[in-house]
């Protein structure tokens, strides 16, 4: 069984990376693609570092499939938690669970399939949760954890 529940966690932040590149994504922020990538990785460097402070084993980051990625896939006791990571450096674009949708939680569950499949015997349980990291310049993020994410 798994319990919905959501932690909030201020985190130091990690020293800034470089560059930056003049290719721009389209949309209402047009935010650098380049910076938008560094930001994701941040993200993601973010909430596993909350994870494994936490007790969790990382066993994978990036994990693809044909389904698609995992951003993180973990280990929480005897279950294995594949973790959705979205980031924000703002409000602006939104809370960043409302980027984490019906059809992101579909696809979700078919990655963690894939993932069951090709590791046997690993895990007693599969759950998905979702990790929203507000990342402002000049400031600690944020870290909100949302356990059993459409459970």
């Amino acid at each position: 069984m798994t319990s919905r529940d959501q932690s909030e966690t201020r985190a130091t932040p990690p020293r800034a990376g470089g560059g930056g590149g003049a290719r721009t994504r389209p949309g209402p922020t047009s935010r650098p693609a380049s910076r938008t990538r560094e930001l994701g990785v941040r993200g993601e460097d973010i909430a596993a570092g909350h994870l494994a402070r936490s007790g969790w084993s990382i066993l994978a980051r990036n994990w693809r499939c044909s389904e698609g990625e995992a951003d993180i896939v973990a280990r929480d006791g005897c279950d294995v938690v594949v973790v959705e990571v979205k980031t924000r450096s703002s409000g602006g674009a939104g809370h960043p669970f409302e980027a984490v949708t019906p059809a992101k939680v579909a696809r979700l569950r078919r990655i963690a399939m894939a993932w069951a499949l090709e590791h046997p015997g690993t895990c007693r349980q599969v759950r998905l949760d979702a990790i929203a990291v507000t990342a402002p310049d000049g400031l600690p993020p944020l870290v909100e954890h949302l356990r059993a994410v459409g459970a």
